[in-house]
């Protein structure tokens, strides 16, 4: 199970320890909407991850959160939880960090504990690092500390070294070419929406639901034909999506296109619309 609060790296670590993009990534709070459940199997060890929401607090409401949070909800609900990484934003140990550790601990007794200090990248003194290790050690017991990038790779094989260790004795779960629980339809939307994100930045993002209508297999040329359509709440946000005679929306399907190719292994053709909401 990973948990962090918003914009720590937490679906970016999770694609990393899988080596392959399952959770999409934006600088976006709240890019991940629903948990997602990740399977990595390597020989004799397979190992299950669940890429969380971001855990995010609104101001006077932190104390309130795990009572609301439908993540939360869905996550006390999983009965067969291990490990735990809790995934923290660098050196800058916040308040929020200290609620969700608390909760870790309170919820979790029996899980191994790991910390992972993403984003180590951008400390410019490493002896910072050093000190912050030792002030979170005697601060709270975490079974290991870890210090990644996930961005650059770096220190991923150790993380994955530790939950190996840490890693019940038990049957296999799923078959050994099975990566994930999401179905390819889930996937295509994601990735749509993802590039939505990354082509707009104000509230339409967080306005925007995507479905894919059809997603067919094409034995004959061996690809999949994409037909989705991004529904938006007001006329205004169609026109901005679709952009100045189709530019925007053609750069989206594009993206969407290169990024699904390579998810899928295929030639993908794709094709959206956009609706207004009813």
């Amino acid at each position: 199970m990973i948990f962090g609060k918003f914009n720590v790296g937490k679906s970016t670590l999770f694609n990393q320890i899988l080596k392959k993009k399952i959770s999409i990534v934006s600088k976006k709070r709240n890019t991940t909407l629903l948990p997602i459940l990740g399977i990595c199997t390597d020989g004799v060890y397979q190992s299950i991850y669940i890429d969380t929401p971001s855990l995010f607090f609104k101001k006077k409401q932190v104390f309130n959160f795990f009572k609301d949070n439908n993540c939360f909800d869905f996550v006390i609900s999983v009965d067969m939880i291990n490990i735990i990484i809790f995934v923290v934003d660098s050196i800058n140990w916040t308040i929020y960090d200290e609620f969700i550790s608390k909760k870790i601990f309170d919820y979790y007794k029996s899980c191994t504990v790991i910390l992972v200090i993403n984003k180590i990248d951008n400390i410019l003194y490493k002896n910072k690092l050093l000190s912050y290790i030792s002030f979170i050690s005697t601060k709270i017991k975490f079974d290991e500390i870890i210090p990644v990038s996930a961005k650059n790779n770096f220190n991923i094989d150790v993380l994955i070294k530790v939950i190996k260790k840490n890693l019940p004795n038990s049957y296999h779960f799923f078959s050994k070419n099975i990566t994930t629980n999401v179905s390819n339809k889930f996937v295509a939307s994601e990735i749509i929406r993802e590039k939505i994100m990354l082509c707009f930045w104000d509230e339409i993002p967080y306005s925007v639901f995507v479905k894919i209508e059809s997603f067919i297999f094409n034995k004959f040329t061996g690809s999949y034909n994409i037909h989705g359509i991004i529904f938006v709440i007001c006329d205004m946000h169609k026109k901005i999506i679709i952009g100045h005679e189709g530019k925007k929306i053609k750069k989206i399907s594009i993206l969407s296109r290169k990024e699904m190719e390579i998810f899928y292994g295929v030639c993908v053709y794709l094709k959206l619309w956009v609706k207004k909401l009813k």
